[in-house]
This record gives C-alpha cells, structure tokens and sequence, in this order.
C-alpha cells in the first residue's frame, strides 16, 4: 500500500473545491496555466468518477512533473518525407527477419496455441512486434523509452490537440495500475503512450489485452507471449480472416487502363484486366474481393490489396505501415523480396508543394477541392485528368515531374 505523505494529505482534503478561477481555466481548455500540482489536482475528479482509487492515483501522480521531451514532441509538426521504399528499407530489414525467424522457431509452440485460438497468422503477429519494437528491444532503451503515466499526463496537462487522447488514455492506464497487471514504474512504452512489446495504447489494452501465459496478469511489457496473444486477439476483433494474406504482388498488363484503378473487383475480375499475379502464379481464391494499390504509381511495385490488408491498417491507419507489416510476414516465412523495383531516384513532394499542385490543378479546371496539401482521392483523380491530357501514364500520383509540367503550362 502507497504511504500518503502530508503533502498529499492536505491535497486530498481540498479535492472537492476547484475554484471559479481554476474551474475557467478548465473549461476553456487553458489547463497549461495551471502548475503541475494544480493540475493533478484538477484531474482528480475526472479519475475518480471512472473508478480509480485515490492510492492508485497518488501512487502514480503523486510527484507529477511534466516531461520536456513529451512536450517538444507534442508540439512539433514534423513534415512526413518518407518514401514508401525508405519507409520499407527501414522496417524489413536483413536482421529483422533473421531476428524474427529465430523467435519464430522459440515461441513455436505458444505461437501455434495463439494461432489456433484467434485464427491470426502467426507471421503477421512476429512481423507486428518486430516492426513495433524490434522484438522488445527498444523497451531496454532508456533514450527511446518512457514512463506512460508521465508522458499521458504530459499531454493531458499540455492543452492542445493532443490533450483529449492524453485525458482518456491516462484514465484508461491508471486503470490498468488499479487492476494490478504492472507497477507504475514498468509501465513503460513510447512517448505518446503506446506500452510494451506490440504497443498498444492504454484504451486498447484494456478492451483486447489477454493473459496468455496464465500467470493472472495481462503483461505486454515482459511477457512476449501475453503481447503477440493481445495483438492476435486485437486482429481477430478487427476481423481477420484466418487462412488468408494481406494480398499479392502483380504486373499490371500492357495498355492497363489507369482508370480502373479506384474501386474493388474480385481478383478473377482483376485478372481479366490484364492484373496477374508476379512469377505466373494462380490467385489461390479467384472471388476475393482486391483493390488496387500503386505506392509508386506507374513506375514501382503494385498490389491487389485484399480484407486482412485493412485489419492490419486497424492497428495503425497506414498503407505504409501495412505493407512493411505483410511484407515482413511474408519474408518471415520464406517469401522473396518484391519482384518489381522502386523508382528510388524520386524525392516527395513537400507539404507547400503539394498545396502548388492543388492550386494548379484547380486553375486548370481539373480540382476542386480543399487545398490543403493532403492529398486524397480528388487530388488523385485531378492529377490523372491532367496526366492524360499532357500524354503521362495516367497513375495519380503527386510527383515532381506532374509539378514541373505544371508550372510550365502557363
């Protein structure tokens, strides 16, 4: 049990009186004017009407301080760059699926009880865990690895746009604390609160964590076994189909009409195209439905994308993300790197250059939509407008090239 000093004590008694000072501030979402102090004291209420007990809440929040770093980071609005290639050659590397492959063989036998009981592909599971903490590894580093309850409370205690997701997330953890599956100084993860060896954020933990091993406590952070259970749990939820992959490489046929691209057809419709599978290969089930994905456009690698590609996207809401994970799966369990090659020597768009182009576009009656630099389905379909009429391979991709003839066509 927690010893409450004198400190804590009188905090305690003055819980149930915020001042209309302290109250405007809270509501005005200001809270960042607050000490760290005034703050946990703020907070309170809040966990408490969710069920956490005040040894719980001082045990965790008792000598709050804000981390820096947490703050820095929160703040920062760093422009993604990354090249699906770049992104690839950082997650599926040589050690990773030499590493991935000798666990594969160590857990063999509780990967192919987690098979078994959630249908997930236990390939797909390893591949999750190598690309979110290298097997584990980053939770041994100190530089990387942070307490969850002070990076949440950083959020939450910050404002901002984060500052919602660091209110429920902190509640969600300190109900884990309460429930006794870790101490507060072991819950550990990243600095916006994803914990453990598969990372999961305290919200989802909490509604799919499983106990495994059968040692009475839902441990991600030591128990590998509990992790890759909790991520095939989660998978399965989401609504894996057992027995089937991510989806496929293919070749896309001479004079492939690049209008075609958007929208699902089943792999048999694809086929007929004139979308085959790499190497000659048979779609193993022709009715699957698959959409087309082209990271690269024209030029590099593309996909028939089927359902499980989007349950992995569940996990984290990225094409990039699924990729290296149904990749990394695929060279964990003796697949070939991908037949085709990247077209490397491209560098992305920046962020103003994207909004250039939707600027352009627009003022040659090809866009109307917001321009915002994201680049979406009405960019896409507005840049294959524009690529047909100047003679391109109509993929929609923003590239630099589509720029340059752009801001040329004056």
């Amino acid at each position: 049990m927690t010893v409450v000093n004198s400190t804590s004590c009188r905090l305690r008694r003055r819980l149930g009186f915020l001042p209309a000072a302290l109250a405007l501030l809270l509501l005005t979402g200001e809270a960042e004017a607050l000490s760290p102090s005034q703050w946990v004291r703020s907070f309170w209420p809040t966990a408490k009407s969710a069920g956490v007990s005040w040894t719980t809440y001082d045990a965790a929040l008792g000598d709050f301080s804000p981390d820096p770093d947490v703050m820095k980071r929160a703040t920062s609005q760093a422009e993604f760059k990354t090249q699906i290639w770049d992104y690839l050659d950082l997650t599926v590397t040589d050690d990773r699926i030499q590493k991935g492959q000798a666990l594969l063989s160590q857990y063999a036998s509780q990967l192919a009880s987690i098979e078994n009981r959630y249908g997930v592909d236990r390939y797909t599971v390893v591949a999750i865990w190598g690309i979110e903490s290298h097997y584990g590894e980053v939770l041994q580093n100190p530089d990387i690895v942070k307490g969850t309850i002070r990076s949440l409370a950083t959020l939450a205690y910050q404002g901002g746009s984060r500052a919602k997701f660091g209110r429920t997330q902190l509640v969600a953890a300190l109900k884990i604390l309460q429930r006794g599956d870790v101490t507060p100084k072991s819950m550990t993860g990243s600095w916006a609160g994803a914990m453990g060896h598969t990372q999961f954020i305290p919200t989802t933990y909490n509604a799919y964590a499983v106990d495994f091993d059968g040692d009475g406590r839902r441990d991600i952070w030591h128990s590998p076994v509990d992790a890759l259970a909790s991520t095939a749990a989660y998978l399965d939820k989401m609504g894996w189909v057992s027995g089937q992959t991510w989806g496929y490489e293919v070749e896309l046929g001479r004079g492939f009409n690049y209008r075609l691209v958007s929208g699902s057809r089943s792999l048999g419709a694809w086929e007929k195209l004139g979308v085959h599978r790499v190497g000659g290969r048979a779609f193993p089930r022709p009715g699957d439905s698959a959409t087309l994905y082209l990271p690269a456009g024209g030029q590099g690698p593309a996909f028939l994308l089927i359902k499980n590609f989007s349950v992995i996207k569940r996990y984290n809401n990225s094409n990039f993300y699924a990729l290296s994970v149904g990749h990394l799966a695929d060279r964990l369990r003796g697949g070939e790197p991908f037949h085709a090659a990247w077209p490397r020597t491209e560098r992305p768009l920046t962020a103003d250059e994207k909004e250039k182009l939707q600027r352009l576009l627009a003022a040659r009656g090809h866009y109307d939509g917001p321009i915002d630099g994201k680049i979406g389905s009405g960019s896409r379909n507005a840049i294959r407008e524009y690529q047909l009429k100047i003679g391109m391979v109509p993929d929609g991709v923003d590239s630099l090239k589509v720029l340059q003839y752009l801001e040329a066509d004056r």
